[in-house]
């Protein structure tokens, strides 16, 4: 596709409608999508960990289980203190007494071992089942909604691959971490807790008291800890995205990185991005380490406490040695679950962020969404197309007007050439034609229909789009020609549109034929294979429209000739619009129409245009012939 119809992010030093520099302009574009990812997290700070849990829901049973585990788990510590304090009281009675006693409390200690035995294993493993499951499903959601977004939505460089992918794996990685492990965990601290205070208060209750008193402290340290990390998180995953992009960027395009010897300068800039994210770290590591600390220091303090007190307690005779014990223990081990739920802020704070991202992704509607069943389909397709007083601006370039009160007429079953210099709007006309942008104000419509009324995939199903710069994915030769059409497809289709493609003969040469592996981008084809293997997977559907943007400009003499044939044959019968690069390709069109910025400046068949004395089609030509 013509880049500078569709826009890219390099600052060149031309000067937009505005005025403004390149380097202005897209600073405020880029400030736009900053102020619009804002607004989409506010939007969505309100998103409360209860709707993930909601996300879980097909794994209730599985979360019930996992939480009487963890429940068994995080009662079994302060229980254990009753165990402590009874086995310290059995050494002070008479020999008689101190064997039965400690035969008692040895098989006790061994039934909470086996208890152990079996709720930890069942709690970390029901947990890591529902957490597991809810890492599928919100990966495939969100997977699912970002492939229909519209394509408008993957200019803005927000929402580049690099960050997709992160969202996709650290995101959901974080968000099962509160779902699986940490939600166990605060269910046995819970539990934990719970116990702890009843057994204490039992025990003591003016002693439980008073150590009750210093319980807050620690919350009130989480609490402030949460906030103090919010800020660092959401600096640090946006940082991280960055590095991954460039990460992406870089291994996708390997070799033009090793044709450049580029590898140092790559190795630098990902260096520099990590290098952010370790300072942040640190930051976050001391913040979490300073709280996480004096959580500690609270603790102790408890302890020390709770022994002066008691010892108060026991010579008033308020209290007995073997309860004073008991409260320690029962608090004490209790108290060990909210140090981990202290820890556990960090994880807590990447957990919400990551919703919010989740969620945003998830919520977002798509303004041309092909998943939508509704609008109209045809019943026959003669591939009439008008575009009827169109006006266009990209959405990230707002400042660039496309077209404006742009019309052309292409008539069913002909073929139609569009030329001009780059940036002419030339690839504009297919994309619009496609729906992957829709017109600012006018119309386009296919039979008398317009496009905007009908069912966004049944409309892409009349169309067979061949690119510049075909794109395969890295999988068989069969799977990429298959790729084109919904549903079963079968040996002999594959080889009758590779026939007439000019692909079978060479498919058929190589060792594996069609299930020969093209590589990550068909690495492992010439640039003419891609290009027929691209025209049969676009004509594999039998399309009544076909699109052919500059398919033969980034190929040799002889790849040209061979892609060339191949497409004279399937434009037979079919409505064909031929975005070209080199013009001896479409002397033979029904129509050629010459745009330039925006506007059809010239329109008729090659020999009329070449009669137009310093005409634009015949200027053309004769630089073309010059080159």
């Amino acid at each position: 596709m013509n880049k500078n119809s569709f826009g890219n992010n390099n600052r060149y030093s031309f000067k937009n409608p505005l005025g403004l520099s390149a380097e202005l302009h897209e600073d405020r574009i880029m400030g736009a999508q900053k102020t619009e990812e804002l607004s989409d997290v506010v939007a969505h700070k309100k998103a409360s960990i209860g709707r993930l849990f909601k996300l879980n829901i097909p794994e209730v049973p599985v979360l019930l289980l996992g939480s009487i585990a963890a429940a068994v788990h995080g009662v079994i510590f302060p229980l254990f203190g009753i165990i402590i304090s009874g086995a310290i009281k059995s050494f002070y009675e008479p020999p008689d007494k101190l064997k039965k006693d400690t035969s008692f409390w040895a098989l006790i200690c061994v039934v909470m071992g086996v208890a152990c035995l079996i709720s930890i294993p069942a709690e970390y493993s029901l947990f890591a089942f529902a957490g597991g499951k809810l890492i599928e499903r919100i990966r495939t959601l969100s997977f699912q909604s970002i492939v229909h977004q519209e394509v408008g939505w993957f200019d803005n460089a927000l929402n580049s691959s690099g960050a997709l992918g992160t969202k996709l794996s650290v995101d959901a990685l974080n968000v099962q971490r509160l779902a699986g492990d940490n939600l166990s965990l605060i269910v046995q601290f819970i539990a934990s807790l719970t116990t702890g205070f009843v057994i204490a208060f039992a025990a003591d209750w003016r002693l439980a008291l008073v150590i009750t008193c210093v319980i807050p402290l620690v919350g009130a340290q989480g609490y402030a800890q949460v906030k103090f990390l919010k800020g660092f998180n959401e600096d640090a995953k946006e940082m991280y995205e960055n590095a991954s992009q460039i990460a992406t960027d870089a291994v996708g395009n390997i070799r033009t990185v090793a044709s450049f010897s580029a590898e140092k300068r790559v190795v630098a800039t990902y260096n520099e991005n990590c290098e952010a994210l370790r300072k942040q770290g640190i930051r976050s590591g001391v913040v979490g380490g300073l709280g996480y600390g004096f959580t500690f220091l609270i603790l102790h303090l408890t302890y020390g406490l709770c022994f002066y007190v008691g010892a108060q307690f026991v010579r008033q005779g308020k209290t007995t040695f073997p309860d004073v014990f008991k409260v320690f223990f029962a608090l004490v081990l209790a108290s060990l679950g909210v140090s981990q739920a202290s820890a556990l802020a960090s994880d807590a704070t990447k957990a919400r962020d990551s919703a919010i991202s989740i969620f945003s992704i998830l919520d977002r509607k798509s303004k041309i969404d092909s998943s939508i069943n509704d609008g109209m389909t045809l019943d026959n397709v003669t591939g009439n197309i008008n575009f009827n007083n169109v006006s266009f601006k990209y959405p990230q370039r707002p400042d660039v007007q496309i077209f404006s009160d742009f019309t052309l007429h292409i008539p069913s079953g002909k073929t139609v050439a569009l030329v001009g210099e780059s940036g002419s709007g030339k690839s504009t006309i297919i994309a619009l034609l496609e729906r992957f942008y829709d017109p600012d104000s006018g119309g386009i419509s296919l039979d008398g229909v317009e496009i905007k009324s009908l069912k966004v995939r049944w409309l892409r199903d009349q169309m067979g789009l061949v690119g510049q710069e075909p794109v395969l994915f890295n999988d068989t030769i069969r799977a990429n020609i298959t790729y084109g059409k919904h549903g079963e497809v079968t040996e002999e289709e594959v080889m009758a549109v590779a026939k007439a493609a000019n692909a079978h003969e060479f498919v058929s040469g190589l060792p594996q034929g069609y299930d020969t592996l093209v590589g990550e981008k068909g690495i492992q084809l010439s640039g003419g294979q891609k290009q027929r293997i691209a025209i049969a997977r676009a004509i594999i559907k039998d399309p009544k429209i076909l699109l052919l943007d500059e398919a033969t400009s980034a190929l040799d003499a002889e790849s040209e000739r061979i892609v060339q044939d191949a497409l004279d044959r399937v434009m037979v019968s079919r409505t064909t619009i031929v975005v070209a690069h080199r013009l001896s390709t479409i002397k033979g069109a029904d129509m050629i129409a010459v745009l330039k910025e925006g506007k059809i400046v010239e329109k008729g068949r090659h020999e009329a245009l070449m009669r137009i004395k310093d005409g634009a089609y015949a200027s053309l030509v004769e630089l073309r012939s010059e080159s």
